[in-house]
């Protein structure tokens, strides 16, 4: 029965971790010269080789901003894989970004990767009963509740991904807000990079970077 509740809880344990990705910003920054008005047609580009992942979080980023009223669009539509590796190349895509009518440009890196084990306390529960039956003798009740009333602990591995956003100024170049997040236990790339963007747009209209389409009227 020990046994029994032992894996049990453990398997409860990565049910939940599975089912329950969370995002949260550690720490964001708006430089004192942005713009006073909020930036309207924001190209996403991610910084990344895995052109899945990549493709993934440019196509949320853009859904999300698109449903606040701020026109975005992929990198990946405008410029082509590997055609800004040089300056050359950087001039090109720049000039691109300028002629599609682009103000911002936001970038997405995955700055770390990590596992963190910690230990999850035992519980226990009481729950008295009427006095008869198993209740009254000690071989019924030990034999009843002893493998029901206590949880050992356990040892779980939590995965934490760490991502900096940058919006740069598509005229300027210069770095305009910048913002860095982690994420607990993302159960799948659909669901990491939902709910990624979602917080991440959600900070860029706190922070006045972007405004939502009813705020501008």
């Amino acid at each position: 029965m020990k046994k029994l509740s032992f894996l049990a809880s453990l398997a409860i344990a990565s049910i939940l971790a599975a089912c329950s990705p969370s995002t949260k910003i550690i720490g964001s920054w708006s430089s004192p010269e942005k713009p006073s008005t909020p930036y309207q047609n924001i190209l996403v580009t991610g910084l990344s080789s895995n052109l899945v992942n990549r493709q993934a979080f440019e196509e949320e980023l853009v859904a999300t901003l698109g449903e606040d009223g701020v026109k975005a669009a992929s990198s990946l539509t405008l410029i082509p894989l590997g055609s800004a590796k040089d300056k050359e190349g950087m001039a090109k895509a720049l000039e691109a970004v300028r002629a599609a009518g682009h103000d911002g440009i936001l970038t997405v890196a995955l700055l770390d990767q990590t596992s963190e084990t910690r230990y999850v306390q035992g519980t226990t529960t009481y729950a008295p009963m009427g006095y008869g039956g198993y209740y009254g003798r000690f071989g019924g009740y030990y034999g009843y509740y002893g493998p029901m009333t206590y949880d050992p602990g356990y040892y779980t591995t939590d995965k934490l991904y760490y991502i900096e956003v940058n919006l740069y100024d598509a005229q300027s170049e210069a770095l305009v807000w910048s913002s860095q997040s982690e994420t607990t236990n993302p159960s799948n790339l659909e669901s990491f990079s939902h709910t990624f963007a979602g917080v991440v747009v959600d900070l860029m209209v706190k922070d006045g970077i972007i405004a939502k389409a009813d705020s501008k009227k």
